[in-house]
């Protein structure tokens, strides 16, 4: 077993003035070539705390991987943390000076002098080459068998120097590692849980849920000394969890719940009529083959022309289950769709998290009622995510209640 930490390096990091992604693309990367991933750390640009973190990390794990703080400024401490946890002392490789000079050569400028420790190496260390930055890697094996990854951090140098670079380079364990990760919708995380209790206490294969904007999704991974050894461990717990789902699974891995939507309509078209989500329904409907057209607008007067009706506004109001069926059914007559797909929305104010959704087809007619505290901005996504799968619940083979 390879036991993994990584190191996200960088104040902005720290403060969240920028998402870490790059610990996200390695965390996957790493689980899916069996690697066991125990920490993830963010710190900030200190050299003392940095040269710590490696130390400790470096008692723990086989394997180190740091990323940021490449750079050519004062701030840029991956390097110095790094030599000064294995007590080693950074040079200016040659080599690598050479080729950085070049690189500003060819841009027709000279290097200015803060760049050359961007070629430091130390004595335990070996340079990553970046095709597309400034900022070579490390790949570092210590005295103690430990090996030590540094990456730079925009994440197009990262990603495709960890493919090219330091993939080929690591002792990648030989077992198997497989998942499955199932998505659901209309179950909250706590039941889904109950109904899975027995099978979450197994260690081999493992089952987990992870609540998601879309639902909550459930991952089985398995792994063994082969991939047929591992398959056989993964399907008969991953046919226990379809069953016991079922009725509220949409997808599976990558697929999404427009996808999921776009199967169940079998060729029909749609067409969506929007109040209050700000058009959310019809990004995630985009880029569907069966999504004809949107009307996102909370316009009385526009909302009248397609189909709501006068009593309705003044009486049950536009945030009703009447007005979204009403704005359903003119989403066909006026759209020009064969199913209708309407979501009226409160997200502000006394009221803020009422929703209803409707959808109308020729021989169906549903409509649901929401109410979820939270921002505006959860509100509104919410109740497209609610809406997409209420319409996918309906149209699918089945049925609602399949």
């Amino acid at each position: 077993m390879l036991l993994a930490e990584i190191i996200s390096v960088g104040t902005e990091l720290l403060f969240g003035e920028i998402v870490d992604s790059n610990a996200a693309f390695l965390a996957r990367e790493l689980g899916a070539r069996g690697v066991t991933l125990h920490r993830k750390t963010v710190l900030g640009d200190n050299l003392e705390r940095l040269t710590g973190a490696i130390q400790t990390a470096l008692g723990r794990a086989d394997l180190l991987i740091l990323g940021g703080g490449l750079g050519p400024t004062d701030d840029d401490l991956t390097r110095e943390a790094i030599a000064a946890a294995l007590n080693e002392t950074p040079q200016e490789d040659p080599a690598l000076l050479s080729w950085l000079e070049g690189l500003y050569t060819a841009r027709g400028r000279v290097m200015p002098a803060i760049n050359r420790k961007q070629t430091w190496l130390i004595p335990s260390a070996e340079a990553l080459p970046n095709p597309v930055g400034t900022a070579p890697g490390w790949f570092v094996r210590t005295a103690a068998g430990k090996l030590i990854v540094a990456l730079p951090g925009p994440p197009r140098e990262m990603q495709r120097m960890w493919a090219q670079q330091v993939l080929p380079r690591l002792p990648l364990p030989s077992r198997a590692l497989l998942h499955t990760t199932v998505h659901t919708q209309g179950i909250g995380e706590s039941n889904v849980a109950e109904l899975l209790a027995e099978l979450t206490k197994s260690a081999n294969p493992s089952v987990a849920t992870y609540a998601r904007k879309t639902g909550v999704d459930v991952r089985v991974a398995a792994s063994a000394d082969s991939e047929a050894a591992a398959r056989a461990l993964l399907d008969p717990v991953l046919t226990q969890v379809r069953g016991l789902l079922g009725r509220w699974t949409w997808g599976e891995d990558a697929d999404t719940l427009a996808g999921a939507l776009g199967r169940a309509l079998q060729g029909r078209t749609l067409s969506v009529i929007e109040a209050g989500s700000a058009g959310l329904l019809s990004t995630l409907l985009a880029d569907e083959p069966g999504f004809l057209d949107a009307a996102v607008t909370q316009d009385h007067r526009r909302l009248i022309t397609l189909g709501l009706t006068p009593v309705t506004l003044q009486g049950a109001g536009l945030v009703s289950e009447q007005a979204a069926r009403e704005l359903a059914a003119g989403a066909r007559e006026h759209l020009g769709a064969e199913v209708g797909l309407a979501v009226v929305v409160q997200a502000g104010g006394e009221q803020a998290g009422q929703a209803y959704a409707a959808l109308h087809a020729d021989d169906l007619q549903k409509s649901l009622g929401l109410n979820w505290p939270g921002d505006p901005a959860q509100i509104r996504e919410r109740a497209a995510v609610a809406a997409l799968a209420l319409a996918y619940r309906t149209l699918r083979p089945g049925g609602w209640d399949a």
